[in-house]
């Protein structure tokens, strides 16, 4: 775990962050807040790749919580069946989506303790459906940004709650709202875990990282 990079360091690499993507996007498709849900819960230990192939036609039939309840538990698993856990996932999309038509009027709530109420959202999920849908800035730790806060010192703490403290204490204002994304995206394509791609790093001159790959 590297030590908290200082705050000047820290807003020179999201500076240059910004500059090269000001715009970061996630990559799980979706067409709503619900299909966003469901996405997003369905991801777990899967790629997003894999889950967007599983929902392409999953969301064209089913991109709300009433289709979903029509469609079913077994055509729901049948779309699923190729992520990992759908057997599980697919009980939870289902029971997500009675909880949202009987107590939520089939909205997505706007609140990270209502989101979590649902059956397969955790605060991970629930903070990424707030911070793409709703527009807060708010910090979903997965496990690339999880890494990339503790090798460069960008956001460094000994679980996801600690980094994602960390990423809301320490990373300036104008760049909460897409520190996630940048962060994600960085862990994902370049700072990776078995060997990260050190001579395409925008920021590896900041990288305290001492084993990198040029």
């Amino acid at each position: 775990m590297a030590k908290q990079m200082k705050y000047q360091t820290i807003k020179e690499v999201f500076r240059r962050f910004h500059e090269l993507e000001p715009e970061p996007k996630g990559e799980l498709h979706h067409t709503n807040a619900y299909t966003l849900t469901v996405a997003v819960a369905l991801s777990a230990q899967a790629t997003d790749a894999g889950v967007n192939k599983a929902t392409r036609d999953l969301f064209k039939i089913a991109d709300t919580p009433q289709k979903m309840l029509a469609l079913g538990l077994d055509g729901l698993t049948e779309h699923i069946k190729t992520i990992g856990l759908y057997r599980q996932k697919a009980k939870n999309v289902i029971k997500m989506s009675q909880l949202l038509v009987d107590e939520f009027d089939g909205e997505v709530p706007s609140s990270r303790a209502a989101l979590i109420s649902l059956p397969g959202v955790g605060r991970k999920t629930a903070n990424v459906v707030l911070n793409m849908w709703f527009h807060q800035p708010t910090q979903a730790v997965d496990t690339h940004i999880f890494r990339v806060g503790n090798r460069t010192g960008i956001a460094p703490g000994k679980d996801v709650d600690a980094v994602e403290r960390a990423i809301e204490d320490n990373i300036p204002a104008e760049y909460q709202q897409h520190a996630h994304h940048w962060l994600i995206l960085h862990g994902r394509y370049v700072c990776k875990a078995r060997k990260p791609v050190c001579a395409n790093c925008i920021i590896r001159d900041l990288c305290p990282f001492e084993e990198k790959t040029l």
